[in-house]
């Protein structure tokens, strides 16, 4: 029977199971397949060593980025055999575009490999599912300041609410931005129903639910007193 193992990530259906190491999965898999994202500590994450650490006729699946692996150290290993085949849809050097220079690779060639185009986001079907899910991100932060998803600001979502007022705040993430906020909602008696915060880097954002019914005034005051303020934004 066969058994699925994954190392670094959850799999927690069927037979799945999680390796104790990398090395453990590379030396017992048949076939290692790779979807990560490429940071410093995933590039060249298969390299010569990890390579020569896979079992002999193994197989290697990269469809993830393509400096997560050495791909002369991977066609070296297709070429003497220690590799029975693998497949590659992405590259270091990706290719530019149909007609704009010739695509080579260390890969090309090697026995038993398929190379393809790593084009999946680009059918028909994709490209109306992105265009909907990028629509309706952008309609709840109009309308909710919801940022689930973002790629380099923080992300926050609160539950929307139609009986209270929303006051939504980007600021430098410096201390003392909540104590001076939550200053000015407690000088108008204002009751605080609902507040998240998140900071990514340099950038803080909140999102704070409130019963006054002063929101214009209190963003005011939060435009004119808080030094760290980037911009506010009132839902009402």
């Amino acid at each position: 029977a066969s058994t699925v193992s994954s190392f670094s990530v959850q799999l927690p259906l069927g037979n799945a199971q999680r390796a104790p190491s990398l090395e453990h999965l590379l030396a017992h898999s048949d076939y290692v397949t790779l979807h990560v994202p490429l940071a410093d500590d995933t590039k060249n994450m298969i390299n010569r060593e990890r390579i020569a650490e896979m079992k002999d006729g193994a197989f290697l699946i990269n469809a993830s980025r393509g400096s997560v692996v050495d791909v002369a150290a991977a066609a070296e290993a297709l070429r003497s055999g220690h590799l029975a085949g693998a497949a590659f849809d992405v590259y270091p050097d990706e290719p530019a575009g149909n007609g704009k220079g010739v695509f080579t690779s260390p890969l090309q060639g090697c026995p038993n490999t398929i190379l393809t185009p790593h084009i999946g986001g680009s059918t028909e079907e994709a490209q109306w599912l992105i265009g909907e899910e990028v629509s309706l991100k952008l309609i709840k932060f109009i309308n909710e300041g919801a940022t689930t998803g973002a790629v380099n600001f923080p992300n926050l979502e609160l539950p929307p609410c139609e009986t209270v007022h929303r006051i939504l705040n980007i600021h430098k993430n410096v201390p003392g931005v909540m104590r001076t906020i939550n200053t000015i909602l407690g000088d108008f008696d204002s009751n605080i129903l609902a507040q998240s915060l998140g900071t990514r880097q340099t950038i803080g954002y909140m999102i704070t639910d409130f019963d006054a019914q002063v929101g214009p005034e209190i963003k005011a005051r939060i435009d004119a007193e808080l030094p760290a303020n980037i911009r506010t934004r009132l839902l009402v």
